[in-house]
């Protein structure tokens, strides 16, 4: 049997729910349930804090799990002594950067100037890896939550945080500097060193179907035979486009799959060559 971890809360909870649901696995119907077993697949599913799948799975306790990057990073052995989780693939939500934030009185302009400084963060591990890769000495301040209001409350000078858009910093009189310390996203891990059973093969290949499902859509039109090698260069697929004889004479049926951040600019142009009757359907899942 195949154990999960999935997070139980947070922004990556419904999005990893709704990846897994689309990946045809059973997921649960109430916040309340701890624990799902889907019996089609012989899987069985553990909502657990974010922070605290990574942990599991270096155990061993749970075979994969879906947390953040800066997570898994955040709970990594230091000097890679001990069990350790690793990430197997990223997922393509939940995206994030990890940040440093000052007040915006404070006239501290580059990252080098926080030397000396008292800095909050919910990723104490992360920061201080960082500050000792940069040769920054800076005192690392740890909170639980509500990093973005140390700074008012007198607890630190700086801020290192997740940010999404910004606009927790910018309402609490922040403002960014620096280059991103990280980039996170959602990721599956495995344990590292852990050999790939044949049903964690199955998650990753169900898992990416959804992925390129999102990220393309089939696009069917009706293009005139002399337009064909014009129009197929618009639309060329993945291993080419599927080409087939309309009861109208001269005409062909062409089906091919188009990104999906591409689709209306590739219907403008197929129309203005000529093209006709241009549909878009979604893809649920694919295999690839």
């Amino acid at each position: 049997m195949l154990r999960i971890a999935v997070p139980n809360k947070g922004v990556l909870s419904e999005p990893a729910a709704a990846m897994l649901s689309e990946s045809g696995y059973r997921q649960r119907r109430s916040t309340k349930d701890l624990a799902v077993y889907d019996p089609d697949s012989d899987t069985e599913f553990f909502y657990l804090r974010p922070r605290d799948i990574a942990v599991y799975v270096a155990a061993g306790t749970l075979d994969v799990g879906i947390t953040g990057r800066d997570m898994l990073l955040e709970t990594a052995p230091a000097d890679g002594e001990g069990a350790a989780a690793v990430e197997v693939m990223p997922l393509g939500f939940g995206r994030s950067s990890f940040r440093f934030a000052v007040p915006v009185e404070s006239g501290i302009e580059s990252v080098e100037q926080l030397a000396g400084k008292r800095i909050a963060t919910a990723y104490p591990v992360l920061l201080q890896r960082y500050l000792d890769d940069q040769g920054i000495s800076a005192g690392v301040v740890k909170l639980d939550g509500a990093v973005e209001t140390a700074c008012r409350l007198g607890v630190a000078d700086a801020v290192c945080d997740v940010v999404e858009t910004g606009t927790t910093l910018r309402a609490a009189g922040l403002h960014i500097i620096g280059e991103p310390v990280l980039t996170s996203e959602a990721i599956l891990v495995r344990r590292a060193g852990a050999e790939e059973i044949p049903a964690v093969a199955q998650l990753r290949r169900r898992l990416r179907g959804v992925l390129v499902a999102r990220q393309y859509v089939m696009l069917d039109y009706d293009c005139p035979n002399e337009l064909l090698a014009k129009a197929t260069a618009l639309t060329p697929g993945l291993e080419g486009p599927t080409v087939s004889p309309l009861q109208t004479e001269g005409w062909s049926a062409v089906r091919a799959m188009v990104a999906q951040s591409e689709t209306n600019r590739v219907m403008d142009e197929l129309w203005e060559l000529g093209a006709r009757a241009i549909l878009v359907t979604s893809i649920h899942a694919c295999r690839l």
